[in-house]
Formats: structure tokens, sequence, C-alpha cells
């Protein structure tokens, strides 16, 4: 099948969802598929306002119509909101053919947080844009009834996955070379420095041992500077990464609105155990047995999440981190995608 995979979030960009996506491509060309990414890189960029390191495209209707005439695919999937996003929707709309969209993030938070933007605002700009999709991929179950709930149709269930060998596992923590030995217990986190992280609820956490930082954003020179005590490593390889991983006793997350929290998953994988609080996307990765998460802990005070995760044994958060692989997932995408020939009726977008 010849699929375009249309994305305002793509390489060089360090996020969820441009590791989701690589992994995505990669899998799907194993599997004898050719795909055809669309990125910003392919157009003339401007900075995202706010986000430091994010290139988003700009005047690129009419090459983006041209490129998607040229490739001619079987299916078309929109993965992001962001310009190319409403572009090829687009185009998909004047040509009266079928496509599917992913809900990765949870824009209207973000918006929220750092301009005070109303939530019913935010959702309704992005149920405007997914309406005309054949098909809305959303990471769990509890994101995809909250859309449900705000009005959102034709929503499909599609999970995510994890490289067990990139993110190999360790029975102790290990040391990083580039950090050295460090007062255990380490606490890790991994992610954008920016507003929806609540990333000041793991930094003000009164716990014994050392805080490691892994990411860039907008918030991380002011975070660095009332911090100092906290070990800042910026971007990493993602070979590096699973170092540090390892090395880590245990990984706190402390957002409250991610759709899914890629990051879990890899520190999983890697033996170390998760402190989250019982949101959307941990509720998914870490699941429930018994009233008790699989592979870390979960609770309102993420304290004692904290203290709940450390007594978690590595094993069971590589077990659980295995739960998720990537073939599944790519079936499951397989599965949702719609012909481009499924022509669509005419009418208002």
């Amino acid at each position: 099948m010849k699929i375009a995979l249309v994305t305002d979030a793509w390489l060089p960009q360090v996020n969820g969802v441009v590791t989701t996506l690589v992994e995505l491509v990669r899998e799907l060309e194993s599997l004898g598929h050719q795909i055809d990414v669309i990125h910003p890189g392919q157009f003339k960029t401007r900075p995202c306002p706010g986000y430091a390191g994010i290139e988003l495209a700009v005047r690129s209707g009419k090459n983006l119509s041209q490129k998607l005439d040229g490739l001619a695919p079987d299916a078309i999937h929109i993965a992001t909101e962001g310009p190319l996003g409403w572009g090829a929707r687009a185009y998909c709309i004047k040509k009266k053919i079928k496509f599917t969209t992913a809900f990765h993030t949870k824009f209207p938070e973000i918006l929220h947080a750092a301009l005070n933007v109303p939530l019913a605002w935010g959702y309704a700009l992005l149920r405007h844009f997914h309406k005309p999709s054949s098909g809305v991929m959303v990471p769990t179950q509890g994101v995809l009834r909250m859309l449900d709930q705000r009005g959102f149709r034709n929503l499909r269930r599609w999970t995510h996955g994890v490289d067990m060998a990139l993110f190999a596992y360790h029975e102790q923590p290990t040391i990083y070379p580039l950090l050295g030995a460090l007062a255990r217990p380490v606490s890790l986190f991994v992610g954008r420095l920016s507003y929806e992280k609540n990333i000041e609820a793991f930094l003000q956490l009164d716990t014994p041992g050392t805080k490691v930082v892994c990411g860039v954003g907008p918030l991380g020179a002011s975070l660095q500077e009332r911090y100092p005590l906290v070990r800042w490593l910026g971007n990493l390889p993602r070979d590096e990464l699973a170092l540090v991983y390892a090395a880590a006793d245990l990984f706190v997350l402390s957002s409250k609105s991610e759709t899914f929290g890629l990051v879990m998953l890899e520190a999983m994988a890697c033996g170390t155990p998760v402190a989250a609080y019982p949101v959307d996307g941990p509720l998914e990765v870490l699941g429930q047995s018994s009233g008790a998460a699989l592979g870390g802990a979960l609770h309102h005070d993420l304290l004692t999440a904290w203290y709940r995760a450390l007594a978690v044994p590595r094993h069971e958060a590589r077990n659980r981190a295995q739960v998720f692989s990537w073939t599944r997932a790519t079936r499951l995408f397989l599965e949702h995608l719609v012909p481009v020939r499924s022509v669509l009726p005419a009418g208002p977008d």
C-alpha cells in the first residue's frame, strides 16, 4: 500500500509524536508498504511562537497539493492539526476523498496553560478539524471517552509501542558515565520543559537522592536557574537516552495532560518503574490489576506514587512494557486507514 503521512511534527524535532511516527514508518516499511512523509522540512518554515526548536510550514498549500497529486497515494493519514494538517485536510475535502487523522496532543490544555485560552474554544476548533475525518485515531480509551463526550465522532483506538531492543532491560540501575555516581535513588523526568508538562510538581517533590531531567523547552532557562541542584541533561540521542533510563531508580511523569506518554514505556522497558498521576496516559500504560498499577504506581498525590513506585521490582516494569509492541500498533493503524478512492459525498467542511 502507498500511504501519504502528513505531519507538522517530524525530525529533527524531539517529542513523543515524532518518535511514534518514526517507529510507525519503520514498521510499515518493514512490512513492504511505501510511506511518503510530508513534513515541514520540505517547505519554507517559521519558528512556532513560544516553542523554540519547532518549525512550522508556511504558505504550503500549493506545494502540498502538488506533492499529494504526484504521490497518488492509496491512503492519506493526517497526523497533526498544524499548518500542514489543515492544508492536507483542505486538499482532501476539495478532492472529495477520504482520509484519517490522529489525536496525539491535548493542544487545548497547552493553550489553556500557556495563554489561558478556554478549553471549550480549543476543543471546538479541534472538533471542526477532525469532523470530516473517516477515522480519528486516539491512543487511549480514556482519551477516546473524553473526545466522544465532547462531540468528536469516528473515533478509533490506536495504541503505541516501544523498541524493546533499544531500551534494553537492566536488573539493577546502572551508572550513566556522563553523570557518574549519583546519590540514590535517582528520579528521572524526560520530556519538553513546557507549560503542559507540570514539571514543577516533580521538581518540588521532597524526596531523597538526585533528580535528573532530560529535555528542552520554553521553560528550560528559568527552571534551571530556580532548581540548580537538579542535573539537567538537555536533549540526548535515543541510544544515550536509553542509558539514562537504565541509570534511574524510578521515572516520574508529572503531566496531567498526556494522551499516552511514550517515555513511560521506554523507561519501563529498561526496568525503571514509573510514578504518575492516575490520568489518561498513565492509566493506559500502567493499567490496573486488582486495583494496583502494573510496572509502577499511580496516585493523586505524586509523592505517594513516588514512594510506591520505588518499591516496584524492575522486572515487573519490563514485563508491563512488553505488552506494547509496534507490530500490534502498526496492525491497528493499517486496519483504521481508509482508501482515498472511497469518495466523500459533497457537502460543507
